[in-house]
């Protein structure tokens, strides 16, 4: 699963790789968590061109009866996204681009710690998880929009920290992602198949109030490094 991630990319540098015209006030964020509005990028409204959206994360289906009290889906399993009644209409008509730098695993057993971990692709680039996302619309106007982070089985880089990982797309299939038919979308939610790093982190990350850059680097409290190669928003 992926449960906690970091975006740090200048908000330049997110405008040009994912095409929208928006000029956010985003700083950087180090431990993003769920509930918390995040950036997400979808097809604008008209079908034309792309929009940067602020979405809580962690899906409310359509049909829930109280988006408060709802079961929220920070991820959606690739395998049974297109079936499962909470995620197939969105996967079908909702698809979404979750920018990242990172994000974090927890490696350990069931009676000890866990050992949080830092992955990032090997040469540092920001990039994005596919996501999926859902509007719930209230009675009286109300709406609340949220999302959720599409997950696949864990590449070989991967495995020995955590069995899933997010799905990674590459840039060159971001509008494949947005835009084609399910079938087609089906074909990009597999494991990442480019290069990765991965190390451990100090356990603050484990708390949501700690969120600065001190949180991505090596632990000395662990030998147990792995390097494997194959806040709020204001958008406007």
């Amino acid at each position: 699963m992926c449960g906690r991630y970091a975006i740090t990319m200048p908000v330049d540098s997110m405008r040009e790789l994912f095409g929208f015209e928006a000029q956010p006030n985003l700083g950087a964020r180090y431990n993003v968590a769920p509930t918390q509005e995040i950036p997400a990028v979808r097809t604008a409204y008209g079908g034309e061109g792309r929009e940067l959206a602020a979405l809580s994360w962690g899906l409310v289906p359509s049909w829930s009866d109280n988006p408060v009290t709802a079961n929220r889906m920070i991820n959606a399993r690739g395998e049974t996204i297109a079936e499962k009644p909470s995620f197939r209409s969105a996967f079908k008509r909702r698809r979404c681009l979750i920018p990242a730098n990172g994000f974090y695993e927890w490696k350990g057993d069931r009676k000890g710690p866990k050992q949080p971990f830092y992955i990032q692709l090997e040469d540092g680039l920001p990039f994005a998880f596919a996501g999926i996302w859902e509007r719930w619309e209230g009675g009286d106007g109300d709406h609340w929009e949220t999302c959720a982070i599409v997950t696949t089985n864990a590449n070989d880089a991967l495995r020995p920290i955590h069995h899933r990982m997010p799905v990674i797309l590459p840039p060159e299939s971001y509008d494949n992602w947005l835009t084609s038919e399910p079938k087609d979308a089906s074909a990009l939610m597999i494991p990442y198949m480019g290069e990765i790093q991965t190390w451990p982190v100090a356990t603050l990350v484990n708390k949501v109030v700690n969120d600065g850059p001190e949180l991505l680097e090596r632990s000395e409290e662990t030998s147990q490094a792995v390097v494997s190669k194959p806040a709020q928003m204001d958008l406007f």
